[in-house]
């Protein structure tokens, strides 16, 4: 599923028009993002849990070739840990 898909869905579920459920879609994404980018979590209930966490630096070194080393930098990431009523509709536990 794509985000147009997503648009047609909420539209016909919702009884709203393309504009409005484009318009409510993109404010709920931008309030998500504007969220994680101040490092709050976000939780959807039933759904999961988004977060963001520092990766430390990282040595790489490819097989036998040190003198390929490179260093990640430190950087932040969005975990995503998925809710129990997500994971059990996903194993097939539960039908939505």
């Amino acid at each position: 599923m794509n985000k147009s898909n997503l648009i047609a869905v909420v539209a016909k579920r919702a009884n709203l028009t393309q504009k409005a459920a484009q318009e409510a879609i993109e404010a709920f994404l931008d309030e998500t993002s504007r969220s994680l980018s101040k490092g709050q979590k976000v939780l959807w209930s039933g759904f999961g849990t988004f977060d963001v966490r520092q990766v430390a630096d990282k040595k790489v070194v490819p097989f036998g070739r040190e003198e390929l080393t490179r260093v990640i930098k430190s950087h932040r990431v969005v975990n995503f840990k998925a809710g129990k009523p997500l994971k059990e509709v996903i194993q097939g536990k539960r039908k939505i």
